[in-house]
């Protein structure tokens, strides 16, 4: 990896470099950006809590592996490598990599879709197919502004507790998973829950709901095809593979 300084950077970190990159690309890809801004943050092996984050001022598209900017879990850059990352970004991403060791890929998006829905008191509908697949596994937060000071970290932790999904009211979405593919499969599944949601909410005709056992079923189910199956592996790197075919034309 050729960085602008050195580091002794081990495989493993390399592989993270490169599969966040991808994943940076593949939401500008699919339209998720929000040009500079939002963040997509990966823990990197270690006990001190480090994670990798985008570098401030780049679109998605442009970010490089050796440009992702490493920091500790209060911003602080941990290596130099002539990037900054933007501070907006600390608090909600440092608080869940320094407290959810199961966390180790954190994204936050803003797309129209998700949006739209934390706009509603209601929340996520579990009566579709992307939906149902979400039951129990949401956490909400009541929005305080712009998330850039250190006394809304504890209480968006409480929020999300042990869910994966943080729906940030009047604001976006965050979702968070064990590895990279996985964390890209669940923002894939939550932003297709909220477009479908628009769009059934917005046709007329009563709604069909379904059970709360059905809901169970289809989380475990998802869980278990995502895990024993490699699906979410699977997803991302055919995601990736369509993203580059479709920009070598």
């Amino acid at each position: 990896m050729n960085l602008r300084n050195p580091l002794d950077i081990s495989s493993e970190e390399a592989q993270l470099r490169s599969d966040l990159t991808d994943f940076y690309h593949l939401v500008e890809y699919f339209g998720w950006d929000e040009i500079i801004f939002n963040h997509i943050s990966v823990r990197v092996p270690g006990p001190d809590h480090h994670y990798l984050v985008n570098p401030f001022g780049l679109g998605y598209d442009e970010i490089e592996p050796r440009m992702l900017v490493k920091v500790d879990t209060e911003g602080r850059l941990v290596e130099d490598n002539g990037y900054k990352a933007n501070p907006a970004g600390f608090a909600l991403h440092g608080v869940i990599h320094a407290n959810r060791p199961d966390a180790i890929c954190v994204a936050h998006a803003h797309t129209l879709a998700m949006s739209a829905v934390a706009n509603k008191a209601q929340g996520f509908s579990h009566d579709n197919f992307y939906g149902a697949q979400l039951t129990g596994r949401i956490g909400y937060h009541d929005f305080e502004g712009i998330t850039l000071y250190a006394e809304e970290k504890g209480r968006m932790l409480a929020s999300l507790g042990d869910k994966d999904v943080l729906v940030l009211r009047n604001h976006g979405v965050a979702v968070c998973g064990p590895d990279i593919p996985s964390t890209f499969m669940l923002l894939w599944i939550v932003e297709r829950a909220a477009q479908v949601q628009m769009l059934s909410q917005a046709m007329q005709g009563d709604q069909i709901m379904l059970s709360d056992a059905v809901r169970q079923q289809c989380v475990s189910d998802a869980q278990r095809i995502s895990k024993s199956g490699g699906a979410a592996r699977m997803l991302f790197d055919a995601s990736v593979r369509r993203m580059r075919r479709d920009r070598r034309r």
